[in-house]
């Protein structure tokens, strides 16, 4: 088991995960990820998650990948 970060940024705001997740691999963090990003989509509320992307990183800090969350919510028509 690994220790994952998720911490969820835009041009103006870093929002640390302090707590972390135990993930198995590189694959459970890319679904866990995936899983958040669309929660926070799915949330009511009017923020426009276009600018969003959620930062996954090691324990000791180090990133492991970037998810933005345009690549969920796909363009605009």
């Amino acid at each position: 088991m690994r220790e994952a970060y998720f911490h969820y940024a835009n041009p103006e705001h870093l929002l640390v995960d302090k707590r972390g997740a135990a993930v198995s691999g590189f694959a459970d963090a890319c679904i866990q990820a995936d899983r958040l990003v669309r929660t926070m989509i799915a949330a009511h509320n009017d923020e426009d998650w276009r600018g969003w992307e959620l930062r996954v990183t090691d324990d000791l800090g180090e990133e492991i990948f970037v998810l933005p969350f345009a690549s969920i919510l796909g363009k605009l028509h």
